[in-house]
C-alpha cells in the first residue's frame, strides 16, 4: 500500500504523484529523493522556509497551512525502481473516501504519468478532471526550477491560502 492521503477540512486542491519512488519509501514520506524539486518548489510558491528533507510533519504542515492535498494514485503496483514507465499491475487508491472526507475542487497531477493514471482510474470516479503538471522529478532535467514555478504557481496559485 502507498502512503496515507494527507488532507484536512480545508483542503481544495488535491495534488498527486503516482507511485511513491525508493527514496520516498526509505524516507517513509512522499518526495523523499534529495534532487526531487517538489519542496523546494511548493515553498517557494507558499513563501515558507524548505522543509528539513526529514521532518515530515514540517511537510504536512506545509500543504496543510496552504488548503493542499497530497496523494498518490495508485496503492499499489508493480514498478522497477522509481521508472513510472515500467509501472504494472496498477491497482487506484479509493478517491471517493477522501472526497467525502475533503473539499477538493481540483486536483493536479504531478508528472504525465500521475496525470494518465488519474484520468483512467480516478476522474471516472471523481468527475474531476484534472490539470497535468510538469514533474518535480530529477528525471525531468528539462524543466529548471524557475520553469516548474510558473507553471505550477500559475495553476495552484488560486487555491493555495
Amino acid at each position: 500500500m502507498s502512503f496515507p492521503p494527507v488532507y484536512g477540512p480545508h483542503s481544495r486542491a488535491l495534488i498527486l504523484g503516482s507511485w511513491p519512488s525508493p527514496k520516498s519509501w526509505a524516507m517513509g514520506f512522499y518526495y523523499g529523493h534529495p534532487n526531487n524539486r517538489f519542496w523546494p518548489l511548493l515553498a517557494s510558491l507558499t513563501g515558507e522556509a524548505v522543509p528539513a528533507r526529514e521532518d515530515i510533519e514540517a511537510k504536512r504542515g506545509l500543504i496543510l497551512r496552504h488548503n493542499l492535498a497530497l496523494w498518490d494514485v495508485l496503492a499499489s503496483c508493480t514498478i522497477e525502481g522509481a521508472s513510472d514507465a515500467s509501472i504494472r499491475d496498477a491497482v487506484p487508491e479509493d478517491i471517493t473516501a477522501l472526497l467525502a472526507k475533503a473539499p477538493i475542487e481540483a486536483v493536479f497531477c504531478n508528472g504525465a504519468a500521475a496525470h494518465k493514471l488519474y484520468t483512467q482510474y480516478m476522474q471516472p470516479v471523481s468527475g474531476i478532471p484534472a490539470v497535468r503538471l510538469p514533474s518535480t522529478s530529477p528525471a525531468n532535467a528539462a524543466w529548471q526550477m524557475d520553469r516548474l514555478r510558473e507553471a505550477w504557481g500559475k495553476a495552484l496559485g488560486p487555491y493555495l491560502r
